[in-house]
């Protein structure tokens, strides 16, 4: 498969202090590539250098060290440029247009000719769900709807490269749904995506790869089955007429434990440990067990492990 997007040992510092004479390193050594017709998520707690890294390979940032391709050409190259929509983590627009004025401005700046301009800005605000409110000045928009209108111009040139920071920021469930729609219909069109988030169950359900950074540095990387294989799930046991201080032994055993109601407790147990001695224990103390669900790995146990 060609690659569309290749970092190599890519470090960035930033001056700071007096006269910028100290350096913080935002990115240390990063690389990983991505190939045509994927989606893949650049996932960390903040500060790990989620943006940092989408603003270095949008030709925002420049590095300190290593090297950004982008279609084989540097980030600011002309082409590069065209292959890319980029949406920044809180994009901020000239709240006295209409999301459609706007649009056909961007279409403008990408080149698009002027009878087709206004057709692309209709097609695409109908794609992310604002074509009722086109003609309305944005400063009458939710956040949400200011979050679909940066959506709408990072796709408003079709781009082969699609870049987006935290997408699902401001969006209420439904928002959050048909994003991921989205997404995954870019992917069908032979688009790459590569997205930054906090929401691991988003990264999970839409990503084939992803990227874990911790402190500027790359933790983890690879489909997310193979992050999880080999990886024991854990058993939930919910547990009924406890009272407090038997719920206080019980806690000793688990990794977890989470009051639900008076007397009821949800347990999670440790990695690889089995349920049968946890629930005769649950007896002993004179509680009785409601449910015993086993837990397979997921992302999350991966990300809290290596973040931590």
């Amino acid at each position: 498969m060609s690659v569309v997007l290749r970092l190599d040992h890519l470090t960035k510092d930033f001056e700071t202090g007096v006269l910028g004479r100290r350096r913080q390193r935002a990115l240390d050594d990063v690389s990983f590539e991505l190939v045509r017709g994927e989606v893949f998520g650049l996932l960390g707690p903040n500060g790990a250098g989620k943006t940092t890294t989408l603003k270095l390979i949008a030709g925002l940032l420049r590095p300190t060290a290593g090297r950004v391709s982008v279609f084989g050409s540097a980030p600011g190259d002309r082409a590069a440029r065209a292959a890319l929509g980029f949406l920044p983590e809180q994009p901020v627009f000239y709240d006295h247009l209409t999301a459609e004025e706007l649009l056909v401005y961007f279409a403008g700046l990408c080149g698009i000719s002027g009878v087709d301009r206004a057709q692309r800005a209709a097609s695409v605000l109908d794609e992310v769900g604002l074509g009722a409110a086109r003609r309305q000045p944005m400063r009458q928009y939710s956040r949400g709807m200011l979050q679909r209108v940066g959506l709408a111009q990072a796709l408003i040139h079709q781009p082969a490269l699609v870049i987006l920071d935290e997408p699902m920021s401001g969006l209420d469930p439904i928002g959050r749904r048909e994003v991921r729609e989205l997404v995954l219909r870019l992917r069908d069109d032979g688009r790459t995506v590569l997205f930054s988030s906090h929401i691991l169950s988003d990264a999970e359900t839409l990503c084939s790869r992803v990227a874990i950074l911790a402190r500027g540095r790359l933790v983890a990387s690879g489909g997310i089955g193979d992050l999880t294989a080999g990886r024991a799930g854990r058993w939930e046991i919910v547990a009924a007429s406890l009272s407090p201080a038997a719920a206080a032994g019980l806690q000793t055993q688990a990794a977890r434990v989470t009051r639900i109601a008076h007397g009821r407790y949800s347990f999670e147990l440790r990695e690889g440990d089995g349920p049968e001695p946890f629930i005769a224990a649950v007896a002993a103390s004179g509680g009785s067990l409601v449910s015993a669900v086993s837990t397979r790995a997921t992302l999350e146990d991966v990300f809290v492990e290596r973040v931590s």
